[in-house]
């Protein structure tokens, strides 16, 4: 049967193998494969397929060469797979190693080295083989264990160990060292800085407010801009927050923040990503492109703007929550629906431990506002710290910069259509091809005069704003904010405009109201506003 079932060829790189291609040694699975072509035509076997697996998995799964080269195995459909070595066919778990020594097994498939031929009807080959897989899948840890101790090594030296930078870097080479460090990339570094000055500082917004925008807003906004991603056309809230929350923009090296866990599902392994705490974190040889001050405001943005903790078939009924505290425990205070007993809803603090006395929610917010209302009226605002805050300059500068590209970006367009004329009057291109040429390139001219259009428009607006007084303006912006905020049924918009002007509420409440006593406002209010005075 020997002689009328073809042979296989099994090719797979090891680690060894790719650092071996790195130092200049050739492709590896070209000289296997040649090794293996002559000791078939020495043997006088008839090789029909190769099996070239040119993806580095450690499963089986991960593998899909041999998957399809088990398929035939198990059917018997060859007579033999040449391999380099035995442990390129499984360096898998027990599980994988035991797949694949049953699929030869059974399939009675011999497996062909350059050193032994192994015949699973063999009893002592069969326990050879199975030997070799089990120290194999040994090596493989060893050698795995030594790879990760040079990686955490390299870490603590502050290098870059990932195969992708981070938006914002380039990988170079450490100078007279082994390892990679980060290069910033100049026109890459002012979109971090942009994404980080607009989600802590702000964009100035034509009704003369300055809010921070929100991750999908600056998505919206750097579309616009026409300032792409890494490996995307558009960007997206979660890459956002990825570069909000990565401290390598501050000059260090993060690693094994996110870890595989591997899961066992209907009998199949499957691999997810998990958010870790237990990471290690350095400073890296590379240099910052913010600072860390701008960093942690970020993250403690980021912090104070999580969703309120409401069911998903319920509305944020609350406007307070997440900005209100309970003076005595620092816990956040939640609100108790109206009841048979009282026909208002009530703040309360959800500690059991804790005596701070509820007040109706009416009354509380209405407090609130006359206490901003006159805060507002009498502090003092610090120029200086308010006009950093803004950043109307660096908006502007930004805009300007897109302008700018843009205008380019649409002359050559035009130079493009005035060639595609030209090549349809000298008869290159034909009715047909002119008109599909045609109607591209003017969609892609139409397309960028609109945001053209849109950025000219925000920048002479910005450009007017800027002749205005500081003070003045932030004084309208509050005004203005709680204006709306009077105006406002919605309690999930009241709470994101509160939660955009203060930081949080300290509540206290020590005497219990008499009956009757309902509208007195027997507390205590402490404000911690965003906003900076002196």
């Amino acid at each position: 049967m020997d002689n009328i079932k073809p042979y296989y060829i099994y090719l797979r790189k090891s680690r060894s193998d790719r650092e071996a291609e790195q130092h200049g040694e050739g492709e590896t699975l070209a000289r296997h494969e040649k090794v293996l072509t002559d000791l078939a035509h020495r043997n006088q076997m008839q090789v029909t397929k190769v099996f070239r697996e040119v993806v580095s998995g450690e499963t089986i799964a991960a593998r899909p060469q041999m998957q399809a080269l088990l398929t035939d195995v198990e059917q018997g459909l060859c007579a033999g797979v040449l391999v380099m070595e035995i442990e390129r066919l499984a360096r898998g778990d027990t599980k994988d190693q035991g797949i694949v020594a049953e699929a030869f097994k059974y399939g009675n498939v011999k497996i062909i080295t350059p050193m032994k031929v192994y015949d699973p009807s063999n009893e002592f080959d069969e326990e050879y083989f199975e030997f070799g897989l089990f120290m194999s899948r040994r090596e493989y840890k060893t050698i795995n264990r030594r790879i990760q101790r040079g990686r955490i090594a390299s870490v603590k030296e502050g290098k870059f160990i990932s195969s992708i930078p981070p938006y914002g870097y380039e990988k170079v080479p450490v100078e007279n060292d082994k390892g990679y460090t980060l290069r910033i990339n100049p026109k890459e570094a002012e979109i971090v800085r942009m994404i980080f000055n607009w989600y802590t500082q702000g964009f100035l917004q034509p009704d003369g407010t300055c809010l921070p925008l929100s991750t999908a807003s600056i998505c919206h906004k750097l579309d616009l801009l026409h300032k792409k991603p890494q490996r995307a056309d558009h960007w997206s809230p979660s890459s956002i927050r990825d570069i909000l929350k990565n401290p390598v923009y501050t000059g260090s090296i993060r690693w094994a923040y996110r870890k595989e866990m591997r899961l066992l599902k209907n009998g199949i392994v499957e691999t997810h990503r998990i958010t870790s705490d237990n990471y290690i974190q350095c400073k890296g040889l590379h240099q910052g492109i913010i600072s860390r001050e701008l960093f942690d405001t970020a993250q403690k943005r980021m912090k104070s703007y999580r969703k309120s903790s409401t069911k998903c078939s319920n509305l944020l009924k609350n406007p307070l929550a997440g900005i209100l505290v309970c003076a005595k425990c620092n816990t956040p205070m939640t609100r108790l629906a109206p009841n048979k007993k009282t026909n208002y809803a009530l703040i309360k603090c959800p500690n059991r431990d804790c005596d701070n006395i509820s007040a109706p929610l009416d009354l509380l917010e209405k407090q609130l506002i006359t206490a901003l209302e006159h805060w507002f009226k009498n502090c003092t605002l610090n120029p200086d710290v308010l006009q950093t805050t803004i950043s109307t300059h660096t908006d502007l500068h930004y805009l300007k910069n897109s302008i700018d590209e843009l205008k380019k970006e649409l002359a050559a367009l035009d130079k493009q259509l005035d060639n595609a004329f030209a090549f349809f009057e000298r008869g290159i291109y034909t009715e047909v091809e002119f008109q599909k040429r045609k109607s591209c390139i003017s969609s892609q001219i139409d397309a960028i005069n609109s945001d053209l259009s849109t950025l000219q428009s925000e920048y002479e607006q910005l450009l007017c704003m800027t002749q205005t007084s500081t003070s003045d303006l932030l004084t309208q912006t509050d005004f203005y904010i709680l204006d709306i905020y009077r105006h406002m049924d919605s309690a999930a918009g009241k709470n994101q405009l509160l939660k955009s002007i203060l930081e949080k509420v300290e509540y206290l409440k020590s005497e219990k109201n008499k009956r009757g006593e309902k509208c007195r406002g027997n507390f205590q209010l402490t404000i911690y506003p965003k906003i900076p005075k002196i």
